[in-house]
């Protein structure tokens, strides 16, 4: 991505209108053939839905919750679930279009979400993120996130989170703590 692409991301949080463009995106990002475009998918280890419209907007209908986008010019290429949990705030279901991926626009994205994080208060940004995902771990630990002690089992039987591929699934938890001031 060169510098007038990179200063031409816009963030925004996401309104009701935007949940449709939301789930698409999410979904290009985590499942089928669409999401294997991008160095990073969960199609090897889950079918069905990530997300629907219902589920987006409980989120930003929530006070301590949003989804932040990115775009660039009308079209969005990023988003990602914010909660706050003083004094820590979660990320989670972050999503880049997958052709896009590797372009700094990721990065960009949780830098954009920490901002947000501190602005709200939070000292702490946490995740949970599949341990199988050794790749997507291994970005996150570059961006200066932690693997933790904890772990989380993942919600087999629950289809709104995805038709597992596998019986191994679990979440590991990650963890930074936030500077006062990010760069």
């Amino acid at each position: 991505m060169s510098d007038s692409e990179e200063s031409s991301l816009i963030f925004v949080e996401a309104t009701i209108a935007d949940l449709p463009e939301v789930r698409a995106l999410v979904e290009s990002a985590y499942r089928g053939d669409s999401s294997r475009r991008g160095w990073t998918t969960e199609a090897d280890y889950l079918d069905g839905q990530r997300t629907d419209v219902d589920a987006l907007q409980e989120i930003i209908n929530h006070p301590m919750q949003c989804i932040l986008l990115a775009r660039e010019g009308s079209e969005l290429v990023a988003s990602v679930h914010l909660k706050l949990d003083l004094p820590s705030a979660m990320l989670g279901m972050f999503a880049v279009t997958p052709t896009l991926q590797g372009g700094g626009i990721g990065r960009r994205t949780v830098v954009q979400a920490e901002s947000w994080a501190l602005n709200q208060g939070a000292s702490l940004m946490r995740m949970y993120v599949i341990s199988l995902r050794a790749s997507l771990i291994a970005w996150y630990q570059r961006l200066g996130y932690s693997l933790t002690s904890q772990s989380a089992p993942f919600p087999y039987g629950d289809a709104r989170f995805g038709v597992p591929k596998r019986d191994d699934l679990m979440f590991v938890v990650m963890q930074k703590r936030l500077p006062r001031v990010l760069t």
